[in-house]
C-alpha cells in the first residue's frame, strides 16, 4: 500500500529554481559508529564559526528546516509566520565588502496559519514547503511562485500538530501530533493511514519528533512519555521502543544518521543519546548541556563528525566530537534569552539558530 505512486499530483508550475533539489556530495564520509571502541583523547576540533543576525519574526522564532540541497532555510514562529531564505544570499550579505546596498536574504513570506508553527520540512523533488501548526493543519506552499503568500493545499489534522517530515519519495508525509501514533498521510490521495497494531500508549505519548530514516526503511518518533520508538515505513507497524530513553522526561527529538543505523535522541532530562537501531542499545551519551525547559533538539553537522545542542542556563551552543562524546566547544548563542532550536546544514558547514528573543541567526564556518 504504502510503496508509493508518482508525484504528479502536484502541478508546480515552471518557475522551479534551476538545479533545485540536487544534492551536493558530502564533504566526508559519514562516522563510523559501530566501531565503538574507546577513542579517548582524539577528538576533532570543532571550526570557528562566524554569526550575523538574519531576520526577527513579530513573536518566537520556534523552528528552522533547511532543504534537502542546503540551498534554502525556511523558519516558523509563534506569529503564525514562515520565512524563507536563500543561503547563496545569506552568505553574499556575510561577505565583509557587500556593497551593492543591503541584500535582503528572505526571499518569500507564508502567512496561512492561525496558530504557531511547530515544524517544517521540505519537499525532496518540489519546491514546495509544509508546516505543521498548533492550528491542526499541515500547509503545502510552493515556493516557486513569487507571489504566493497562502497555501495550495492543507491537510486538516485532529490533533496540534507538531513535527512533519515527508518521505524520501516525496508521496507521502508523517505529522507527530498530541495524539500518540503517527499520522501517515498519502499526499495524493490525503488519505490518513494509522499504524494497524500501536503498542498501548498512555495519556501522555504525545509526539514531540517525527523523522524518516534516509531511505524510508523507518521512521522514529519521540515523545512526551520518554519513549523512542522505531516503526517500519512499510507497515507502519512499531518495531521497537526504547522505553524511558530519557528517564522520565520528555524525549524532544529524534534523527537518524546517514547510514540509518542510529539515532540521535535528545530529552528535558539534559542528555543527548546515540542508540543502535538494529539493537536498541545505547552506544553514546553527549552530556554536559543542560536543557529541562525547551522542545529543543539534538543534531549532527553535515558530516556527522560533532553533535550540536543546547544549554539553557548558560544560553550557549554546546558540541561534542560525535564519536569521543567530547565536549569540543562551548559558544554564546548571540540570541537574547534562551534560543529554542538549532538546525545543521545538510551539505555544509552551516547552521541556523531561532530564538524566544524572536529573531533568527545564521552561523558559518569562518574560512
Amino acid at each position: 500500500m504504502l510503496r508509493g505512486v508518482p508525484s504528479s499530483a502536484f502541478d508546480l508550475g515552471t518557475s522551479i529554481p534551476s538545479g533545485y533539489g540536487s544534492i551536493p556530495a558530502p564533504r566526508t564520509a559519514a562516522v563510523d559508529f559501530g566501531a565503538v571502541q574507546e577513542t579517548k583523547g582524539s577528538s576533532k576540533s570543532f571550526p570557528k564559526h562566524e554569526t550575523r543576525h538574519l531576520s526577527e519574526h513579530k513573536n518566537i522564532a520556534r523552528c528552522a528546516r533547511f532543504s534537502p540541497d542546503g540551498k534554502f532555510v525556511a523558519t516558523g514562529s509563534s506569529d503564525t509566520s514562515i520565512k524563507l531564505f536563500e543561503v547563496a544570499k545569506i552568505k553574499q550579505m556575510m561577505l565583509p565588502d557587500a556593497r551593492d546596498g543591503p541584500v535582503r536574504p528572505v526571499i518569500r513570506t507564508f502567512y496561512d496559519h492561525l496558530q504557531p508553527i511547530n515544524d517544517l520540512d521540505f519537499h525532496p523533488q518540489n519546491t514546495v514547503l509544509i508546516s505543521g501548526s498548533k492550528d491542526n493543519t499541515i500547509k503545502f506552499f510552493d515556493f516557486s511562485k513569487m507571489t504566493a503568500k497562502r497555501a495550495f493545499r492543507v491537510i486538516q489534522d485532529t490533533h496540534n500538530v507538531r513535527s512533519v517530515s515527508f518521505h524520501p519519495s516525496g508521496d507521502f508525509l508523517l505529522a507527530g501530533t498530541d495524539h500518540p501514533i503517527p499520522h501517515l498521510y498519502d499526499i495524493n490521495t490525503f488519505q490518513c493511514y494509522l499504524s494497524a497494531n500501536a503498542p498501548e500508549i498512555d495519556v501522555n505519548g504525545a509526539i514531540n519528533q517525527v523523522r524518516y530514516s534516509a531511505t524510508g526503511g523507518l521512521y522514529v518518533t519521540a515523545s512526551k512519555d520518554g519513549t523512542i520508538r522505531l516503526w517500519d515505513g512499510v507497515t507502519a507497524n512499531c518495531v521497537r521502543s526504547i522505553a524511558g530513553a530519557h528517564g522520565t522526561a520528555e524525549a524532544t527529538s529524534a534523527n537518524f544518521t546517514k547510514d540509518q543505523r542510529f539515532v540521535l535522541s535528545s530529552g528535558k532530562d539534559s542528555t543527548v543519546k546515540l542508540w543502535e537501531v538494529g539493537t536498541g542499545k545505547l552506544v553514546k551519551q553527549y552530556l554536559g548541556a543542560t536543557h529541562t525547559q525547551l522542545r529543543c533538539q539534538a543534531v549532527f553537522n553535515d558530516t556527522e563528525e560533532f553533535v550540536l545542542s543546547i544549554d539553557e542556563p548558560t544560553n550557549e551552543i554546546v558540541i561534542w566530537d560525535a564519536l569521543t562524546a567530547e565536549k569540543v566547544a562551548k559558544w554564546p548563542s548571540n540570541h537574547i534569552g534562551a534560543f529554542r532550536w538549532l538546525e545543521h546544514s545538510p551539505t555544509e558547514a552551516a547552521y541556523v539558530t531561532c530564538g524566544t528573543d524572536r529573531s533568527i541567526r545564521f552561523w558559518k564556518e569562518s574560512l
